[in-house]
């Protein structure tokens, strides 16, 4: 082989190692089922080198390539070649495998030539709507309820489902503590048990409750504890200080 056969070519070429193999193994018209070891590693070498003199980038891929096959060729003269038998196979079955697989992928280009460049215009289909299925009579009312129950789950609640939680009458504060202010036109204390006896509703013991916190935070009134009871009284002091 001569310099010019050998840079004849770039390592870029090709796409990875055992392109490269395949490509010497049809220049040199070796057979891929009985490769000559010895040859083709030197082919091999030979472009590695010829790249190298050139100052190439070679990727490691090529070089990793090379290692294996110096270390084929150095197995194979050992007296015992059992181990050089089973990596040539190797080989063998990865360039097979690899040349299966480039003529697959050249096969499919050759196929997928010109896909794209041609465009064919949208076709208008007609659409038959009517509704061609066959039910069984006695499951129709079983289906119209199940679509009317659908219908009505999108509707509002009832009023009555929220009659527990917002039909409650609501008690105003303010008028409970014009009714506990009252309680002392007659009498100058009042058990605190007694204002709630009048309650009728949750709501109206809250409201009672919420009157005579908001009467002693304004010194209204006054809270005596008296053994099991509250005391209420006028706060006379806070309602002269309110007066002044």
């Amino acid at each position: 082989m001569t310099t010019t056969e050998a840079l004849s070519f770039k390592l870029t070429d090709f796409e990875g190692p055992l392109d490269l193999l395949l490509h010497l193994i049809a220049k040199n018209k070796l057979n891929i089922y009985d490769i000559s070891v010895s040859e083709l590693v030197d082919q091999y070498l030979a472009h590695i080198q010829a790249s190298k003199e050139q100052n190439m980038d070679i990727d490691s891929a090529f070089l990793e390539m090379a290692a294996r096959l110096i270390y084929l060729k150095t197995v194979s003269l050992l007296p015992k070649q059992k181990e050089a038998e089973e990596l040539k196979q190797q080989l063998q079955g990865e360039l097979i495998e690899y040349q299966i697989c480039r003529q697959i992928a050249q096969t499919l280009t050759n196929m997928t030539e010109g896909f794209g460049c041609i465009v064919r215009q949208p076709v208008t289909i007609d659409i038959d709507k009517a509704y061609k299925r066959r039910h069984d009579a006695a499951l129709l009312p079983q289906y119209y309820s199940d679509a009317a129950g659908r219908g009505l789950r999108r509707l509002p609640p009832p009023a009555a489902a929220f009659s527990g939680i917002v039909s409650k009458k609501i008690v105003p504060v303010s008028s409970k503590i014009i009714q506990v202010m009252r309680r002392f036109k007659t009498k100058t204390s009042v058990s605190f048990r007694s204002l709630f006896q009048s309650g009728r509703s949750r709501s109206d013991i809250v409201a009672t409750f919420l009157a005579v916190l908001e009467l002693l935070k304004n010194r209204r009134i006054t809270a005596e504890q008296k053994q099991n009871d509250i005391l209420i009284k006028i706060d006379k002091a806070g309602a002269h200080h309110a007066k002044s």
